[in-house]
């Protein structure tokens, strides 16, 4: 038997009825609802579809979007041999299977189009294994992902395909959708019972951009109608709770964390509450946020705001001894403080300033004023010779210079005149001044004694 099997189900006469996810699946471009920017008249991906001049792409987009349909659609417009293929259930042996085929037909003038769902999950081998039959033409490769292709498809793959990003659905969009599906007598539910236009929208609503979840909603509704009546109670029942769209070790985690970090540095705090909401409904790791918002309060306003770091480590401490739910409003609190708090990154900045100059320069070598003198000998070579000791002057200061003779007068930390740094910035200027002053006339304090220790 071929390996080229037909890409659409077959019915199923005797069987269970399939999914009306499944059995609403679009059957032509015009049935097909939402990605008008990919399937509206006149768009690139319709016209290669039409024209049957289909070339490599990845479809990207979140679940329930379309993505598997647009393949379908593509092996009922193209001429060429179309073979699904999942990465979930198929292996390196499948592939080369797959592709000694597709070679063969190559050969005999026929074309190949190998749909791969969830490309994302092959490893890096196992998408090699395409990548000389991609270069000489025997496959068009058409992958399906939820990840960031970026991040999880091979760079030479990516190369020679293009990427199409899908977008979740609109409500409007998936309202239509369920309204097709109530009243469509040979695939959907013939009537069967009445839905109201506001019950649709609410499932479209809740459902996240997703046609397959407002499909898998409408078709357990009905199941739970009674006499052929929906009412808000049954409603509210299969509804229930809404399931976010939210993956912890991919790119929607990492989106929405950047989401709440550039919040809560733009001093926004509803917007900083709403992605921590996001977040600790999606089930986010209580601790994971706790670190970072640590790290917002250490970078984004340090010592306009001190106390910044003293709340954030005291919502850890909280989130830890009291878990969830209860930890969770420590998190809403901090989150609250360190958007409204004053902003500075200037220590941030200062510490990058000083990593970046020890690691372009060769080390410089310790002042010898500044080193220690713990025996006689290194007293007699001038260890710790003219070292002044600050707490021996009335002001608590020194005027001798700290940073190697090289880099005197180097600055890394420029204060804002925010919060608390304002005050900084004003210290600052006191000690500058009082050193200058004591220069001009001669500086140097002079120790009895020994040279003190630090």
């Amino acid at each position: 038997m071929s390996l080229f099997a037909s890409a659409l189900p077959e019915s199923d006469e005797h069987g269970a009825p399939r999914p009306l996810a499944e059995r609403m699946r679009p059957r032509t471009i015009e049935e097909y609802a939402g990605q008008k920017h990919l399937l509206a008249d006149g768009m690139p991906l319709r016209r290669q579809i039409e024209s049957d001049r289909i070339g490599s792409l990845i479809l990207w987009g979140p679940p329930g979007v379309g993505k598997t349909t647009i393949a379908r659609l593509i092996a009922s417009y193209t001429k060429a041999d179309f073979v699904p293929f999942s990465a979930v259930l198929s292996g390196i042996k499948e592939v080369k299977a797959v592709m000694e085929e597709a070679e063969r037909n190559r050969k005999l003038g026929r074309r190949t189009v190998l749909f791969i769902d969830e490309i994302h999950r092959f490893n890096k081998a196992q998408q090699d294994a395409f990548l000389p039959y991609v270069e000489r033409g025997d496959i068009v490769l058409i992958g399906a992902t939820t990840e960031n292709p970026s991040f999880e498809v091979n760079s030479a793959l990516l190369s020679r395909s293009r990427v199409y990003r899908l977008e979740p659905l609109s409500e409007e969009d998936l309202a239509c959708l369920l309204s097709r599906a109530l009243k469509d007598p040979e695939r959907g539910l013939n009537g069967a019972v009445e839905v109201p236009d506001e019950m649709l929208r609410l499932i479209a609503s809740q459902s996240n951009g997703d046609a397959r979840a407002a499909y898998n909603i409408l078709e357990t509704l009905v199941a739970a109608a009674v006499d052929g009546r929906i009412t808000e109670e049954t409603l509210r029942g299969v509804l229930q709770k809404r399931t976010l769209y939210y993956d912890k070790q991919g790119e929607e985690h990492f989106n929405t964390i950047s989401a709440l970090h550039k919040s809560v540095r733009s001093s926004q705090v509803d917007a900083a509450l709403y992605w921590l909401t996001r977040m600790l409904e999606a089930g986010e790791d209580r601790m994971y946020l706790a670190r970072r918002l640590v790290r917002m309060a250490v970078e984004d306003i340090g010592l306009a705001d001190p106390r910044a770091m003293e709340q954030a480590i005291a919502a850890m401490q909280t989130v830890h001894f009291l878990g969830v739910p209860e930890g969770d409003q420590a998190l809403v609190q901090l989150t609250i403080y360190l958007a409204l708090a004053q902003k500075s990154d200037a220590a941030y900045q200062a510490a990058k300033a000083a990593s970046s100059l020890v690691r372009a320069n060769a080390p410089e070598p310790v002042p010898m004023h500044l080193r220690n003198a713990p025996t006689r000998k290194m007293k007699e070579w001038g260890y710790g010779a003219d070292y002044q000791h600050a707490h021996e002057n009335a002001d608590g200061l020194s005027d001798m210079e700290c940073l190697p003779e090289k880099l005197a007068g180097t600055q890394f930390y420029f204060p804002t005149g925010r919060g608390l740094e304002a005050r900084i910035a004003e210290r600052l200027r006191e000690i500058e001044e009082w050193r200058t002053a004591r220069r001009n006339k001669g500086g140097g304090i002079k120790q009895s004694g020994e040279t003190a220790e630090m």
